[in-house]
């Protein structure tokens, strides 16, 4: 993926903000059998217009992303109906040591508890987000971790690349599937390469499409002490 060196680079506000997004650009990497990602200038001041206006072309699951239940549940919410709770306020970054799944094993020690945000953090970031083609091997929840985490009633969960589920294979519809089912909102494509494990306020916000089963999103994370970190919510 040849990303431009201000697509890479992490933005950090004064105020201790850090920007986990991965920036949008033509040609970036995406889902295999989605629309690909053209973004063009439809008016332009060098060719003499009186302002710059671009043309974006993309699929809703592109880049840094959110999913909504009606993704894979035929009755499920959209996306524009998401509770803002979901994706602001405190949250927890997990380092994940499995190469290939999250497997329940390497959760299970971390203790989590009902209404968390969990951000898992991989090798993909990475790795991934450096690949000049589409990873088809990358660290996703395994079928088995994706259904502990339903039991447990976590409010939001973030991945570090495309998709929470597997490429091959049916699992990774059955991973969407439990975790959507179980009111569990959806992070994917996030860039946590500038981030350690620890407790965050997290502030994700995806674009208010109409009845949309997805929309990109801007994500930004803010260390929390460990005593405010422990207050996660409850619901």
């Amino acid at each position: 993926m040849n990303v431009p060196a201000a697509a890479r680079e992490v933005a950090k506000a004064p105020a201790g903000w850090i920007d986990i997004s991965v920036s949008l650009h033509s040609g970036m990497v995406h889902w295999p059998g989605d629309p690909p990602v053209r973004i063009e200038r439809f008016r332009d001041l060098e060719r003499g217009d009186d302002s710059n206006i671009s043309k974006l072309s993309m699929g809703s699951h592109t880049g840094t992303h959110m999913d909504a239940p009606l993704h894979f549940l035929r009755h499920g919410r959209s996306l524009d109906k998401m509770p803002l709770q979901a994706t602001l306020g405190p949250a927890r970054v997990i380092q994940i040591s499995d190469p290939k799944r999250i497997m329940v094993a390497e959760l299970r020690p971390h203790r989590i508890r009902r209404g968390e945000r969990l951000l898992f953090k991989s090798s993909n970031s990475e790795r991934c987000w450096k690949a000049q083609h589409f990873a088809r091997e990358f660290v996703h929840l395994s079928l088995g971790a994706a259904t502990f985490l339903a039991e447990r009633r976590i409010l939001t969960v973030g991945v570090d690349y495309l998709s929470v589920g597997a490429y091959e294979g049916k699992e990774g519809a059955a991973v969407h599937k439990v975790l959507l089912g179980a009111g569990i909102w959806i992070i994917e494509g996030l860039d946590l390469s500038q981030v350690a494990p620890g407790n965050y306020e997290l502030l994700c916000l995806p674009l208010k499409i109409h009845q949309s089963e997805g929309a990109p999103a801007r994500a930004l994370l803010r260390p929390l002490s460990s005593a405010a970190g422990k207050r996660g919510p409850k619901r």
